[in-house]
């Protein structure tokens, strides 16, 4: 249905970004599961949040210009950025405390 109304670049970039938001998931429950975020790099996640974002904007500036609705990848950029926004609020919830001098 869904891969019947994508064009074959929209369906490689589909399957780009559903390769790349698998492992959102899976480091969420990580850090879920062991309440560390010990290898996580912030820096990192904040660009590639920057970079989903940069490709939704992208997907519906598209839109604008030729008055349509955005593509359905889009669905995929937005939900992938969510998932970074999660695994972001759990770095900062889970980082380690940093201890004071006493």
């Amino acid at each position: 249905m869904i891969a019947q109304t994508l064009s074959i670049p929209q369906f490689f970039e589909a399957g780009m970004l559903i390769c790349f938001g698998i492992s959102w998931p899976m480091s969420i429950f990580k850090s879920l599961r062991t309440r560390h975020v010990a290898g996580k790099s912030l820096a990192f996640m904040v660009l590639v949040l920057i970079g989903y974002l940069s490709g939704m904007t992208a997907k519906f500036v598209a839109a604008s210009i030729d008055n349509q609705w955005p593509q359905a990848v889009t669905i995929l950029y937005i939900l992938n950025g969510l998932f970074v926004m999660i695994d972001i609020t759990l770095y900062f919830k889970y980082r380690p405390k940093p201890v004071g001098n006493l």
